[in-house]
């Protein structure tokens, strides 16, 4: 079975990215994506920089096969009447009411899918699964095509996404493994077959495994479950490392080498976040209920249980931090999407602890590069007013930024540096600032509490690149000259100069016994030789 025209259902981070590549990889397939929200539709027609979604490499693939063989539109019906084979890429939520409510799936979107495509097809079609689903929904969906239908065949199969937003489009062109499940009756083999000889175009056939439909549509919410498993299982050891004086990032690297555990999700962090673990978690815990396996529905769901422990506990720190008062305390969070490399805020970390912060008292000041002013406002109203009621906060008490440049010159009592904002703010960030800080991004936070937080740089704004090191280090390299700089929380200086010249310009000073401002190394340098003589000015270090 040859197929020429593909549809499918859903523009979002899903099917937008997923479509853009398979038309990209094959330039003989018309591929069209549908969805009723024109406004998101104009966005993948218009300039390439607002592309609904954020993803590296997204929009160079869009630019090459937009046009060409790739097209969005609002007409549905159409698509679908034309289209061999039809993907379903709609929204899953958890559910909010009725049996399983907050933690069963809602099909609603994908029953009124299936509903749509009875109702027009006219000749038979190839449905498939690429949203996340609870085992056995092709059931379902056959017997509304089949009941509602007109009379044409219709073959389901489950492929499911395996996309991590931020490398979404590499994963798709070099995918560890294409899932493809099917019905084992001739016909449904057929489907199967038509389906592999796709992705078949540019993705070797021993990593394109076939399965039953059941199989295919468990292993989604099996795997991000066991992906889930490992961030909560190796946060709650970051929660011991704080009370024995472990390191969580040492014992991260230490598990992370046995070839038995490796080392992947083995970074603490906040916790998880993002449109699919939670939700595909709780599917999962309620499947296990409903079948009546309670011992392994307790079992997944303490990984949500210490996902939420996680978040909780960051933002109580910050809290004690300031003695249990943060008001008019004002706050800055630097990112806001729920990962590195996305413009994708769904049940982001950032939004439970900007909501907890607040109800504290606290000021916020709040800028993320890669997601609109209007979305972090739609997060925040949602979570502060879920049960609240009517709004509680306003403007002059949570400030979003549509630029960087309104930050700056703008002290802040306490900052959190979220996500992907560490290369971001080497790029343009100028900031000045009285507080303490604390850097979230692949491991887990941790709190320091300088008295000065204040970079300075010489009229070149020469690129500081920093790295977060341990509880007293700090680590930066100043990129035009390959000089490294080490400064200690304390006040005390060691100076490293790997190429033997001196070091132009002036420094970022990061210490709480000193206020050495706006000068330069050599003159802090001198300083603190004169204050202690242990101080000098080369390989020397001190404690």
């Amino acid at each position: 079975m040859q197929i020429k025209n593909i549809c499918c259902i859903g523009a979002g981070y899903v099917g937008g990215p997923t479509m853009a590549v398979i038309a990209l990889k094959c330039p003989d397939i018309k591929v069209t994506v549908v969805d009723l929200n024109a406004e998101r539709i104009a966005a993948w027609d218009g300039p390439l920089e607002n592309l609904p979604i954020y993803e590296p490499g997204l929009a160079e693939v869009v630019a090459e096969a937009r046009g060409r063989n790739l097209f969005f539109t609002t007409a549905v019906d159409k698509a679908i009447d034309e289209a061999e084979m039809i993907f379903m890429a709609v929204n899953t939520p958890t559910k909010t009411e009725g049996e399983g409510a907050g933690m069963a799936a809602d099909l609603r979107y994908v029953e009124a899918c299936a509903k749509n495509i009875a109702r027009v097809a006219k000749t038979d079609k190839i449905v498939i699964e690429k949203s996340t689903l609870p085992v056995r929904t092709a059931e379902k969906i056959k017997e509304i095509l089949d009941s509602e239908g007109n009379g044409v065949h219709f073959e389901i199969l489950s492929n499911p996404e395996f996309l991590a937003e931020g490398t979404a489009i590499q994963d798709l062109f070099k995918s560890d493994r294409v899932l493809i499940g099917g019905d084992p009756s001739e016909t449904g083999q057929k489907a199967v077959q038509a389906l592999v000889d796709i992705y078949a175009n540019w993705i070797p056939k021993e990593k394109i495994l076939t399965t039953n439909v059941w199989s295919s549509e468990l292993s989604k919410l099996a795997s991000n479950a066991m992906l889930a498993q490992r961030i909560s299982s190796i946060n709650s050891l970051s929660a011991l490392c704080e009370k024995t004086g472990a390191d969580i990032e040492e014992l991260s690297k230490a598990i992370g080498m046995d070839h038995r555990i490796g080392s992947k999700f083995l970074k603490s962090s906040i916790g998880f976040g993002g449109s699919c673990f939670q939700k595909d978690i709780l599917n999962l815990v309620y499947l296990c209920k409903y079948y009546g396996l309670e011992e392994v529905a307790d079992y997944w769901y303490q990984v949500i249980k210490i996902n939420d422990y996680q978040k909780d506990r960051f933002a109580q720190k910050i809290i004690d931090h300031f003695g249990g008062d943060l008001t008019g305390k004002k706050i800055t969070i630097l990112g806001w999407a729920f990962k590195a490399n996305t413009n994708d805020s769904r049940e982001s970390p950032a939004i439970y602890v900007a909501e907890k912060l607040f109800k504290a008292g606290a000021i916020l000041e709040i800028y993320d590069p890669m997601v609109s002013k209007e979305s972090i406002f739609s997060d925040i109203d949602f979570y502060v007013n879920k049960t609240e009621g009517d709004s509680i906060w306003l403007d002059l008490d949570i400030l979003i930024h549509d630029d960087i440049t309104d930050m700056a010159n703008d002290p802040a009592d306490y900052k959190m540096i979220w996500n992907h904002w560490n290369e971001y703010w080497q790029r343009s960030l100028r900031w000045y600032g009285k507080g303490a800080s604390c850097h979230v991004n692949s491991s887990f936070v941790k709190f320091h509490n300088p008295e000065w937080l204040i970079k300075f740089t010489n009229d070149n704004w020469e690129k500081i690149e920093w790295t977060y090191k341990s509880l007293d280090k700090y680590l930066f390299y100043q990129h035009a000259r390959n000089d490294r700089l080490q400064y200690w929380d304390k006040g005390l200086i060691e100076n490293y100069n790997v190429s033997g010249r001196k070091l132009p310009g002036k420094v970022t000073i990061f210490n709480t016994s000193h206020k050495y401002n706006n000068k330069g190394i050599a003159d802090v340098l001198y300083e603190l030789h004169e204050a202690d003589s242990r101080v000098t000015k080369m390989w020397k270090s001190y404690d």
